[in-house]
């Protein structure tokens, strides 16, 4: 079975590194890059590969749904998913706008 590789995108490291282990306790998930902001996340895609990006939406530099456009335009097949603590329907209608797949609230 081929692992869906996932590239994590939020500028919380501890955030991030929780997420990692998460997915690396599943057999079938396989972490391939991190980035701390939109922009890394749009750099790393290309050379990553990912099957799906955990995009969190609020980022300095370059936001997730700027960075969720661009990944797509370079390459429609990724799978994004919004990571967030908004609960605002505006932040879902951009995201979902800018072809996010599905929009996921965090819980602190």
């Amino acid at each position: 079975m081929t692992p869906i590789r996932i590239l994590i995108a939020d500028d919380h490291r501890l955030f991030r590194l929780g997420l990692r282990q998460a997915c690396e306790s599943a057999e079938d998930l396989e972490v391939v890059g991190e980035a701390e902001n939109g922009q890394v996340a749009v750099e790393l895609a290309p050379r990553c590969r990912p099957d799906v990006v955990l995009m969190d939406i609020n980022m300095p530099i370059l936001d997730g749904v700027q960075a969720t456009r661009l990944i797509l335009e370079n390459d429609a097949s990724v799978r994004v998913i919004m990571l967030t603590i908004y609960r605002q329907d505006q932040y879902v209608f951009e995201a979902i706008q800018a072809g996010a797949r599905g929009y996921l609230l965090k819980v602190i």
